[in-house]
């Protein structure tokens, strides 16, 4: 089965390291790419051979926010799901309304954080999705 692709776009180390070592343990193969910032977000995403299934984004990044991130980059062929620790409505109300298909509160219960990673992975890149997202390639 050929990988999942999913872009993470989050400057937290630790976040990172348990994202990466949760999905090592996923059901399904995923291939992680990973960007510290918007700014690498973006030269990643202008990149034609990096065809993310999902972008997992953290609002809270270096260089260019993760709001500044989605206006920059309106494509509404990858899902973006927010996975923030953020509480402010207003920013999360824009997240949405600049096209993130979900926002996804990071818990800090590691069985939760396990649990909202891994169902985003199945919601929005699960097989399913998958058969779509190539068919339109």
């Amino acid at each position: 089965m050929k990988p999942v692709e999913v872009l993470l776009i989050e400057d937290n180390a630790g976040d990172t390291l348990l994202i990466g070592q949760i999905l090592a343990d996923f059901q399904l193969p995923v291939k992680l790419h990973i960007a510290r910032d918007g700014e690498q977000a973006l030269q990643m995403l202008a990149d034609v051979n990096l065809k993310p299934a999902l972008i997992v984004l953290d609002l809270n990044i270096p260089k260019i926010s993760g709001n500044a991130l989605l206006k920059r980059y309106p494509s509404r062929q990858v899902p973006v799901v927010v996975f923030s620790s953020s509480w402010n409505e207003p920013e999360i109300e824009e997240a949405l309304s600049l096209g993130a298909c979900q926002y996804v509160q990071k818990p800090t219960d590691i069985q939760a954080f396990t649990d909202a990673v891994c169902g985003m992975i199945l919601k929005w890149a699960g097989p399913a999705e998958n058969q779509v997202n190539r068919a339109s390639t």
